[in-house]
């Protein structure tokens, strides 16, 4: 995307809330035709110049409905902030929203978003569950994904499988290291965390909910997971500025060599590997699944959806609009130039794509293993919970079978 059109996209994304549900500026008052007409489409940063090709050939093909780009915040939890501010304020500053795939339940119980006609045929199938509200779709997966473990295969021979035996090679390579950390996740307060806390636990056999929605978080296996992650920053296995870690600061550590192992979303795998100058690690590095208590551990299935806003006055064009985002063509076009999973199965079986990123056959396993953070309406409330609770896990402030027996007891109204 042209600097010019992402300054003009977060201009407008910082009034977002201000518009309240009059009409904006940039749309003519005779297309507010209830149906059809020009359309902005509120997304998120990652990716936005591949983002931005699809929508100028969704603009070149359809001149009178032509969709503006407005970028939110890079973190998920100043996303949905947002997002709920323009739906709660009936907002149509916004006809088509990028939103987290766990969002689905909260927006559509909402009725924030509208109920979605689209053949979701060739699409991975758990990539349309999360798109799903009782058994309705509401959304259309956008990209996909799991965690994977990024390592430095300069330094170490096979990824390993275990926490273990990651403990064990940081132990025999970073002596000879300088400045060199073992181990990095996302840690900061937000969703980021949730994501992190919530694969500890499955990597080390556990869940958060168990099949009837109740919350398990004082299991032995989430005991064990959280144990790995405080004692992980107690022994300095992973770094203590890691409190810090969004996806891109620790993205940003990986490629300067501060970490051996990091584990991140595929989307890093691209940048990591860019001859610009911004990457120290070129050609040194490679992806596997992310380790576990006694093998490999089990991702969390992350990724984001479209939707059309209830409060849009373009409501035809916003959903041709998504059929567009998510075609087949358009899908590959992007897969061409991101490395951003998306979730349509034939890109997994592409070979040319396959030549590209050597790892889209083992991420599609993964994403079809993954495990989903817990489905709920209220899952603002349940994720700021899960939130605290680790956040107090991994800075020390708490035993971690305090810690976990708080949230227990705090999960259980938010679940009902």
């Amino acid at each position: 995307m042209k600097a010019m059109h992402i300054t003009a996209a977060m201009a407008l994304g910082a009034g977002l809330v201000a518009c309240g549900s009059s009409t904006p500026a940039s749309r003519p008052a005779a297309q507010q035709d209830g149906g059809r007409g020009p359309i902005t489409f509120i997304s998120g940063k990652f990716e936005a110049e591949s983002v931005q090709k699809i929508v100028d050939a969704w603009n070149a093909a359809h001149p009178d409905e032509k969709a503006t780009v407005v970028l939110l915040p890079e973190s998920a939890d100043e996303q949905r902030r947002k997002l709920i501010q323009n739906a709660q304020t009936k907002s149509d500053a916004g006809d088509v929203i990028l939103i987290d795939a766990v969002w689905t339940s909260e927006f559509a119980a909402n009725r924030w978003v509208d109920e979605l006609k689209l053949d979701t045929t060739g699409f991975l199938p758990t990539t349309v569950e999360t798109a799903k509200y009782r058994d309705k779709l509401y959304a259309a997966p956008l990209f996909t994904g799991t965690g994977l473990l990024y390592y430095r295969k300069d330094l170490v021979k096979e990824p390993p499988k275990t926490w273990d035996e990651m403990k064990k090679i940081c132990a025999e390579v970073l002596p000879k290291q300088k400045g060199m950390s073992c181990y990095g996740g996302q840690f900061d307060k937000y969703e980021g965390l949730t994501v992190n806390f919530s694969e500890a636990v499955a990597s080390a056999g556990g869940q958060l909910l168990d099949a009837s929605g109740q919350p398990q978080v004082t299991s032995e296996a989430a005991k064990q997971a959280a144990r790995f992650l405080a004692d992980g920053f107690r022994s300095g296995m992973i770094p203590k500025e890691a409190i810090t870690y969004k996806e891109e600061e620790g993205r940003v550590a990986f490629q300067e060599g501060k970490l051996l192992f990091y584990r991140n979303w595929a989307y890093g795998y691209e940048a990591a590997q860019k001859t610009d100058g911004s990457s120290k690690v070129v050609g040194k590095f490679d992806v596997a699944p992310i380790p576990g208590l006694t093998g490999p551990g089990a991702g969390t299935l992350g990724g984001n959806n479209l939707a059309v806003s209830a409060f849009s006055k373009h409501k035809q064009s916003a959903q041709d609009f998504i059929a567009f985002m998510t075609s087949a063509a358009q899908i590959k076009a992007f897969a061409q130039t991101s490395s951003m999973p998306v979730p349509r199965t034939a890109i997994y079986e592409d070979p040319e794509l396959i030549k590209k990123y050597p790892y889209l056959p083992a991420l599609k396993d993964g994403i079809l293993a993954a495990k989903p953070r817990p489905k709920a309406v209220r899952y603002g409330d349940v994720t700021a919970a899960i939130q605290e609770s680790a956040y107090a896990i991994v800075t020390g402030a708490k035993p971690a079978d305090q810690a976990l027996s708080e949230l227990q007891s705090a999960l259980g109204p938010l679940l009902k």
